[in-house]
């Protein structure tokens, strides 16, 4: 859950373009919203094909489970330890 908070914040950093003029002794940090947009289309991208993939995982599982058989034996052994079908 923490990863989705911190996923705009990384957003913006990566968005963001530093320069340094050693001669002015200045730094200037500027915003680059193209980037950011295409960096969030990538991310939403992605999200997307995840749980699509997720998605179809679950549903071929489903479909293993629907397409098997199970059988069940029970035997009743007519011991005398008290334990028969009547019991159970």
């Amino acid at each position: 859950m923490r990863i989705l908070i911190a996923i705009p914040a990384l957003l913006m950093l990566g968005a963001c373009q530093v320069t340094k003029d050693d001669a002015n002794d200045t730094t200037t940090v500027t915003y680059n919203g193209d980037v950011a947009e295409n960096a969030a289309a990538d991310v939403s991208a992605t999200a997307q094909n995840v749980a699509s993939d997720i998605g179809n995982g679950v549903n071929d599982a489903a479909d293993k489970v629907k397409n098997t058989d199970v059988n069940v034996t029970v035997n009743d052994h007519d011991a005398d330890d008290g334990n028969t079908a009547a019991n159970r």
